[in-house]
Formats: C-alpha cells, sequence, structure tokens
C-alpha cells in the first residue's frame, strides 16, 4: 500500500465529508493526515510493519493512527465505505473541474440530484444551473470548459503517479531474476500524462514470467495472459502491457515501444533508404538481421546518433543528430539550488530551518524562501511585517547553518493590472523575487500577455513562475502571446521558471524549446511545501530534458556567486 494511496482514501473522505457539509475542523484533520503521509518519505506500510507509533507524526491523532493500520493491514477503510453508502462516490469525479470544489458539489447534489460527470453535462446541457444560488454564467461557463477538458484529457495518469506504480512492478518483476526489465512507451519519453505502461522484459522462461505478473497484488483485471505477453489493469485504472523478448531484440522492441510514433516513422523511412528494415524483432537486411540487441546498434547501423528518448517527438531530433547538435541534456544533479520553496509562513508544513537543512541533504548549496504575499490569503500570504521579520530569521539562520546559503524571496502576486502585490521598497531588500499569477486566468489573450509584460518592467521581478497557469487535465493553460514574452523577458533579463509539481510542469516542453532556442535562461525549482517535495526537482528536470535543455541552459546549475551575478543584471 503506497503513501499516495492512503493520502487518496483520506483526501477522498474528506472531500465527501465537505460535500455533506460536515465540521469544517473535523475535515481538515483528514486533509491535514492525507498531507503528511503522501510527503512523508518513508512507506507508511513499512512503519505499521515496524510497529512505529503512528501518534509521532505531525497532525495525525489516536482515530487517524488506528484508520492507517486498517488501511494497511486490511486493505480498506471502513469509514469511507460507511460514507460512500450515504452520499454516491461518483460525485469526487466533478472535482476535476476547474470551478467545482466540494462545498458547490454539495449544493449541485441536494438542489438537482447531480452525482457523476455525465449527470452534470446533461443538466448544463438542459440550462438546470441557470438561477441555482452561487452559479453564475462565469462559473457556468468556466464548468462548461472544465467538461471539454475532462473530455480531451481521456483516462491519463501524471508522469509522477505511473513513476510509482512504475517502480513497484520493476521490484515486483526483480523478484523473477531478470537480465533487464525496462518501461518503455511515452513514461521512458518523461511524457508529463501515460495512457498506459509497457514493460519489456529479457531472460527468464516467459511462462513463469507472465504468471508472476498477473499475480501482482494490485492487478484489477486481468485481460491477457499469453506465453511471451500479458496485459493487466490495475487497480487505479493503469493498464500496463508486459513483453518477454529474446536478448538479441531487445534493442529493436525498446526501440519500437518507447516510439514516439512519430519518430519511428523517420527512423524506418531512413532504414529503408538503405535498404534496411526495423520493427520490433529486429533490424534485416532482406531476411538476414543484422542487429536489434541495443538501440545504440540499430541507431548506428542506419547512420544515426543515439538520440535520448526524451527527444523522440519528431521535432528536428534526427537533423540536429545528422548536424551533430543533439544537445547534452541536463541532469538532476546538477542543479545546485531551489529558487521557489514554501515553509510555515504561508502554506508550507515546515520551518525555514527544516527546508534548508532538507535541502542541504540533498546536495545544494542554496535555496530561496519563496512564500506566497498577501493577495493570496487562501495560503497565509506574507504582509509587510511578517514579511520583515522572515528577513530576520533568514539572516539569523545563514550566521547559524554550514554549507547552504537561505536566499530571501518572495512568491508575490502579479495583480489584474500587472501591479505586484508588496510595494518596491519591500521587494528591493530580497535576493529573489519570483513573481506568479494566481487568479484571473480567464482574461483575454491581449490582456493576459499585458498583465505580465507590464510586471516584467518591475525592476525587480526576477523570475515568472509556473507562468502559463496550467493544472494538467484540470485548467488549461493561461491565453498568452508567448512568443512576446519571451522576446520582452530576454529584453529585459526576466528568467523563466519550469515549475517542477507534478501536475503542472509549467513552461510546456515546446515553450522551453523557443527559450532554449531564444537564450532564455530558465531555473528548474520544485515550488515545494515539505522537505519530502523538494524531490519534485526530478519532474522538473524531465520537462527540461523534453525541452532539450543542457546544464548551461538552467541558471540554478551554477554557483550561488554566478546566479546572483545573472540576477543582479537586471538590478
Amino acid at each position: 500500500m503506497e503513501n499516495r494511496e492512503i493520502a487518496r482514501l483520506f483526501h477522498n473522505y474528506a472531500d465527501l465529508l465537505e460535500i455533506k457539509g460536515e465540521n469544517p475542523f473535523k475535515i481538515r484533520a483528514y486533509r491535514n493526515g492525507a498531507r503528511v503521509i503522501e510527503n512523508l518519505g518513508r512507506s507508511v506500510e513499512e512503519l505499521v510493519r515496524e510497529g512505529f507509533d503512528l501518534r509521532k507524526l505531525p497532525g495525525v491523532g489516536k482515530d487517524l493512527a488506528s484508520y492507517i493500520e486498517e488501511i494497511v493491514k486490511e486493505g480498506r477503510f471502513g469509514k469511507l465505505e460507511e460514507l460512500e453508502r450515504e452520499i454516491p462516490p461518483t460525485l469526487l469525479e466533478l472535482l476535476t473541474i476547474e470551478g467545482l470544489g466540494p462545498k458547490r458539489v454539495g449544493v449541485l447534489y441536494r438542489q438537482l440530484g447531480i452525482t457523476s460527470l455525465e449527470g452534470l453535462r446533461r443538466a448544463l446541457e438542459e440550462g438546470r444551473l441557470e438561477g441555482v444560488p452561487g452559479f453564475g454564467p462565469t462559473l457556468i461557463g468556466k464548468i462548461k470548459r472544465g467538461i471539454e477538458l475532462s473530455k480531451k484529457a481521456g483516462k491519463r495518469f501524471l508522469w509522477s503517479e505511473a513513476r510509482d506504480y512504475a517502480d513497484d512492478l520493476v521490484r515486483y518483476l526483480n523478484q523473477m531474476e531478470l537480465e533487464r526489465i525496462v518501461v518503455a512507451g511515452s513514461f521512458r519519453r518523461k511524457r508529463e500524462t501515460v495512457g498506459d505502461l509497457d514493460i519489456l522484459v529479457t531472460g527468464g522462461d516467459g511462462e513463469r514470467v507472465i504468471d508472476h505478473f498477473v499475480t501482482y497484488p494490485r492487478v484489477r483485471e486481468v485481460l491477457s495472459a499469453g506465453t511471451t505477453r500479458s496485459s493487466i489493469v490495475l487497480e487505479n485504472g493503469l493498464q500496463v502491457d508486459l513483453r518477454s523478448v529474446p536478448r538479441e531484440s531487445y534493442g529493436s522492441a525498446l526501440l519500437y515501444f518507447t516510439g514516439s510514433k512519430a519518430h519511428n516513422i523517420v527512423v524506418r523511412r531512413i532504414a529503408l533508404e538503405r535498404g534496411l528494415k526495423i520493427n520490433e524483432y529486429g533490424l534485416f537486411r532482406g531476411e538476414e538481421r543484422i542487429g536489434g540487441e541495443s538501440e545504440e546498434e540499430i541507431y548506428r547501423e542506419i547512420g544515426l546518433c543515439f538520440i535520448e528518448p526524451e527527444l523522440r517527438e519528431d521535432r528536428g531530433e534526427i537533423e540536429a543528430c545528422r548536424e551533430g547538435r543533439l544537445p547534452e541534456l541536463v541532469e538532476l544533479s546538477d542543479i545546485r539550488g531551489d529558487l521557489h520553496l514554501h515553509t510555515l509562513y504561508s502554506d508550507g508544513t515546515s520551518s525555514i530551518r527544516e527546508m534548508a537543512l532538507a535541502a542541504r541533504e540533498r546536495g545544494y548549496s542554496y535555496i530561496a524562501v519563496t512564500d506566497h504575499s498577501k493577495r493570496l490569503t487562501v495560503a497565509h500570504g506574507l504582509d509587510g511585517r511578517r514579511l520583515l521579520q522572515q528577513i530576520e530569521e533568514i539572516d539569523r539562520l545563514n550566521g547559524e547553518l554550514d554549507g547552504i546559503t537561505i536566499l530571501k524571496g518572495i512568491e508575490v502576486d502579479i495583480l489584474e493590472d500587472g501591479s505586484l502585490d508588496l510595494e518596491d521598497d519591500l521587494l528591493k531588500r530580497l535576493d529573489v523575487v519570483v513573481g506568479a499569477v494566481h487568479s484571473k486566468f480567464n482574461l483575454s489573450r491581449e490582456r493576459q500577455t499585458e498583465r505580465i509584460l507590464k510586471a516584467f518592467e518591475n525592476p525587480y521581478f526576477d523570475i515568472l513562475a509556473h507562468p502559463t497557469g496550467r493544472i494538467i487535465g484540470q485548467r488549461e493553460p493561461m491565453e498568452l502571446d508567448m512568443e512576446r514574452i519571451l522576446e520582452r523577458a530576454k529584453e529585459l533579463g526576466v528568467l523563466l521558471e519550469i515549475n517542477s509539481q507534478p501536475n503542472r510542469l509549467d513552461l510546456r516542453d515546446i515553450d522551453i524549446q523557443l527559450a532554449k532556442e531564444m537564450g532564455i535562461p530558465l531555473v528548474v525549482s520544485s515550488d515545494a511545501h515539505t522537505p519530502f517535495s523538494l524531490h519534485y526537482m526530478e519532474y522538473g528536470i524531465n520537462q527540461a530534458r523534453r525541452g532539450w535543455c543542457e546544464k548551461g541552459d538552467i541558471a540554478n546549475t551554477a554557483p550561488l556567486p554566478e546566479f546572483l551575478a545573472t540576477l543582479r543584471r537586471r538590478r
């Protein structure tokens, strides 16, 4: 039982409680418990097995501890099952639609009897939301767009969620002592969402491997089970296909099943031009197999260099290979500092000291504390008084801690008119000012673009955070003239962030590639709210690699003096 799954059960329980209209303190307890679990950094299942007293975890009391033990030991959460008999669990589907929180879902359920996305679609078509208190034309329009977005997204999983299952499946399959196990497909290409998982294995008896695979504990349904291939559906609906391939076909199968389809079409065409044929079984000249054991061998035989999986999207990688300008992609180990993280001062869960020590353990030499500014009241944003208090604490900690420098920063709101949420007299006292849009996402393309361009004019504005404002599968990117924004950022020396939150991954890979081509420095930041979520940096690095970024394209791969010099060119 993964931490993510236990946390999901608590989140679901809290959502259903709020839909029902229960005590907000009770709801908050379950939400806090869920956040503690998903950001713990250690397996809760292991803690239970070791007999650890779960009440020692922050925010976990006697009741929550007993429920966690029940989930781990019995695989069920009785309280949630009771509530689901009272309130349709399909109501949780509605929470994926922008503009619908638990309270509004509760209104739709009680007043209109809506219990599912399909029911909501029908109610919209019939105009039944009009006249419901709190559901004006703007909100109804937002809900309609959200439903269209959910249709387009289909059933896909964040890369981070798929990764948890992929890692666990690899560990499980390793019990068979196989030669090689690799997860291919869009997962290997590090796409932000994954439709299914394709696993290739070599070595071992194919039938025994399949028998082992279909008895994986998290299987909901076995779709097929042959002698060399099998398909299963996991508890969360993720389909996993496994293929046992011979050693001599491993590379060709890996190339074929990694994709993308567009990249593979070009590779096969190049092979045909040389009188060769590539398929999942190997590289052939007529009937003779001349390669296929490794991807490197296949690329070499058709006159190409090895192309990293993240680049295989038919976006110029073949031409770059032939011209000797394929990028040497940035690595997670290149990062020297994290420039966007939150603490107890706003909506984080830990102190500045705790975040700094956790960052130092990850090998970073600097961080920027960027709690929210006052406009974001839901996140306990900082006004001038509290910001000055934080500055004093950071100065004190920098005198006490070795091996890590804490930069004074803020995530300041960009208001609708493009002004910033704090005065210049405060901003100029900071080392790093990260600006972000947190409201009015539906402005026109022209107004939204002008809003950001005006914010850039402030001389203390350093980094544009999560630039398009998207939330994957829930909120579309803002309408922006990205080329104008990038051009102005280059002129003024504004840096753009690749936000590593797994449901943001913002900038998008195509925008990252454009920024790189224009020579605009980028930063990759975790947007961490807990010490454990500092590891989100990996997801941002995945996105940077898909955008062709090298170490030199990412400003926070530089030592602190060099990074600060980059910022101070602006000021």
